[in-house]
């Protein structure tokens, strides 16, 4: 017998069933969590030096924290792949579901805040509603480049209660400072920031095809759901307050109850949609 080998084996178990180490995201990503008023600067971005926004897609519905499409690796995501399928069977109910199926857009940005300095870069997420009032700010000749290191701008971000669809949360709103001031007064500071920013990509966990495809039969099927540890569940980067949710509809989470109008049994013919 090679104790070696047997060691080994034991060692490899032991590290399968012990909890995974959660992720601080609080190190990464900066909202608002409280209201109040927070000044914030946006910092060119390493990933792209012209473009500091990066947009992502997040899955919804499916559990208790959002999930990343797989689309964001550039990889093959089977909730979006099935809801291409949906919208082939010309049923308005398919195409209901699929639209609710579509992952939705979070933005993030790099910032600093100011007065905490010295956390360093972190990403700024935030929805359409302030992305937009963000291009169509930086789309203003007044304003310039409200990144640049030199002459940049900060901004002013509010947060108060209020209703979001139906639901109780911390509704935000910005303001550009109306005078120009550099990044910092530290060059090693800036040179540090323009560095050192995360890559949401890098610290966001990755669910795999096969489990995502699990996760939708369940979702398709509850009365047929197979068991997730809690291990499988892990709150991720992108907004998990249940009063924040990017419902298209105010009023209402995804229905799961949709009969698919398809020919093909849902369930003897569910791998058969993701074949290539």
């Amino acid at each position: 017998m090679d104790l070696s080998s047997i060691k080994n084996k034991l060692s490899a178990l032991q590290s399968a069933g012990q909890k995974k180490e959660k992720v601080d995201y609080s190190k990464y990503l900066w909202k608002p969590k409280q209201e109040g008023k927070f000044q914030i600067r946006i910092v060119p971005s390493v990933l792209n030096k012209q473009n500091p926004f990066q947009e992502l897609f997040v899955h919804y519905g499916f559990g208790k924290f959002p999930i990343y499409a797989l689309t964001n690796w550039g990889e093959k995501d089977p909730i979006v792949e099935f809801a291409k399928q949906l919208r082939t069977t010309n049923d308005k109910e398919n195409w209901k579901l699929s639209k609710k199926l579509e992952p939705k857009m979070r933005v993030f940005a790099p910032v600093i805040v100011r007065g905490e300095e010295e956390k360093g870069v972190r990403m700024w997420e935030f929805g359409k509603e302030i992305y937009m009032q963000l291009l169509g700010i930086a789309d203003d000749e007044d304003y310039g480049d409200y990144t640049d290191i030199n002459e940049g701008r900060d901004f002013t971000l509010e947060a108060v209660t209020g209703d979001i669809g139906g639901r109780q949360g911390l509704k935000t709103s910005i303001r550009i400072k109306p005078k120009t001031s550099p990044l910092s007064t530290d060059k090693s500071d800036i040179e540090s920031w323009l560095v050192n920013q995360p890559n949401i990509l890098e610290v966001q966990r990755k669910t795999e095809f096969d489990k995502l495809k699990e996760i939708l039969q369940n979702w398709l099927n509850p009365e047929d759901a197979t068991e997730t540890s809690d291990d499988d569940e892990e709150e991720t980067p992108a907004v998990a307050s249940k009063s924040d949710l990017p419902w298209e509809e105010e009023d209402s989470k995804p229905n799961t109850n949709y009969e698919l109008k398809t020919k093909k049994s849902k369930v003897d013919k569910f791998d058969e949609l993701f074949e290539d």
